[in-house]
């Protein structure tokens, strides 16, 4: 029988494997030439029809009518997904890991600021301050390789940081569960974007595989919305926030080295600059140094006593 530690462990790893491939399919779907509007409209299509059934079965559509899930449906469903999988037209995966994922945390903080008045802890000031400082450096370092120091793609995973930040804190305040949150977010966000994209939005599936058309929406309709959810949740149960939030991050991170050789992306002194600059303020590992201290000053305490 697994310990309540170890299922945590297990979940964080699950979770690890899904978010990083989430950069990595991601990516590969801009190169095989599948729109943004395309993913996210049978992303959620797909979760759509695996989840209402079971809501109907359940007789739990009540939530459903309640403007939380469908404000959150729009900004971290509708809006985020578009955002995010169209940047990976335009940039490599490494850029998602720094932009995206890197922000995150720092967006979060500052949309909590804004929304609900929570101050900055001095935790948050010194990421801050990191982050900030290794965005300069590779803007510069990017700047002087390429001529350009800030691309749209990384503008739109900017755009996409700010979204999910958003949507976490609201998320947090409404204290809506993960199976609500999850499934209203699917569902809301079919029932309002699919018709749209019937209806108004270009399509570019003709010339796409089917397979590949398959495993993307496959993957991104039932491990990154359902199964990832789920299992980030289980795994904050077991082992807290701080440290399950600490380990995600790593993933997306790994996602953009294995990029280099598996799709061929380049990986130059500036984007290893901004990965180990972003990378150190979202994961804030002074926190886990200071954490281990404290538990050696009480296992001391205890053996005095």
């Amino acid at each position: 029988m697994m310990t309540p530690q170890k299922q945590g462990y297990v979940f964080i790893a699950i979770t690890m494997c899904i978010w990083g491939g989430f950069t990595l399919t991601a990516r590969l779907s801009a190169n095989w030439g599948i729109g943004a509007w395309d993913i996210t409209a049978l992303r959620f299509l797909l979760a759509f029809c695996i989840l209402m059934p079971i809501l109907i079965y359940k007789k739990d559509t009540a939530f459903l009518w309640k403007k939380e899930p469908f404000i959150l449906a729009m900004i971290g469903g509708v809006c985020y997904c578009i955002t995010a999988y169209s940047a990976f037209h335009y940039v490599p995966a490494a850029h998602a890991a720094i932009f995206l994922n890197g922000c995150i945390p720092l967006c979060t903080a500052v949309a909590a600021y804004l929304l609900f008045r929570q101050p900055f802890d001095r935790h948050t000031w010194l990421s801050l301050s990191i982050m900030l400082l290794a965005l300069t450096a590779m803007s510069g370092l990017m700047y002087q390789e390429t001529g350009v120091a800030f691309s749209l793609g990384d503008g739109l995973f900017l755009l996409s940081a700010v979204l999910w930040g958003t949507f976490t804190v609201l998320l947090r305040q409404w204290k809506l569960s993960a199976w609500h949150s999850m499934a209203g977010v699917a569902i809301w966000a079919a029932i309002i974007f699919v018709p749209i994209y019937i209806l108004f939005l270009p399509k570019t599936l003709a010339h796409v595989q089917p397979v590949q058309l398959i495993a993307q929406v496959v993957f991104h309709g039932v491990f990154v919305v359902i199964v990832a959810t789920l299992t980030y949740v289980e795994a904050i149960k077991r082992l807290g926030a701080f440290k399950t939030g600490s380990i995600v991050t790593l993933a997306p991170f790994i996602a953009a080295i294995i990029a280099v050789p598996l799709l061929n992306e380049p990986l130059s002194v500036a984007i290893l600059c901004g990965l180990l600059g972003m990378g150190i303020g979202a994961l804030q590992p002074w926190r886990w140094i200071r954490q281990d201290s404290l538990k050696a000053q009480l296992a001391q305490q205890k053996k005095q006593s």
